[in-house]
């Protein structure tokens, strides 16, 4: 008996590590990250502003959109944001589609019932991310 449940339980382990138990659960979608940092991110700049934000993106990876440790769902206002004007399955593979939903809600106001809050790009462009204004 004691073999079976020391059995069952290794089992269990296998399958919770094969399958990614304990893995992040919010997962970028590839190609509209991709037009992301093709928009935003600039790697190779020498402006001290845009190389903090390429690597503050780099680090924070699916949160640009997604609440940390949260469920892959759980987005943040600007995920919020894109997941209205994108579909993850039917827009993955439509760039010009990813890209206007991108510019659309660069000029969103972060907070929309402040007439002074700033637009998502000016956030970007102050080299903060959507989890900066949320603290």
């Amino acid at each position: 008996m004691r073999r079976a449940i020391v059995f069952a339980f290794s089992g269990m382990l296998v399958l919770g590590l094969l399958f990614g138990v304990g893995r992040p659960a919010a997962h970028a979608i590839p190609p509209f990250k991709k037009q992301f940092e093709a928009m935003y991110v600039h790697k190779d700049s020498t402006d001290p502003t845009e190389k903090a934000f390429a690597a503050a993106a780099k680090k924070a990876k699916c949160n640009i959109c997604h609440v940390p440790k949260k469920k892959k769902t759980m987005r943040n206002a600007y995920g919020e944001e894109l997941s209205k004007l994108l579909d993850k399955k039917k827009d993955k593979k439509d760039v010009e589609k990813i890209k206007a939903a991108l510019v659309k809600v660069a000029g969103m106001k972060v907070n929309p019932d402040d007439g002074n809050s700033p637009t998502w790009g000016e956030v970007f462009k102050q080299g903060k991310l959507p989890g900066d204004m949320e603290k």
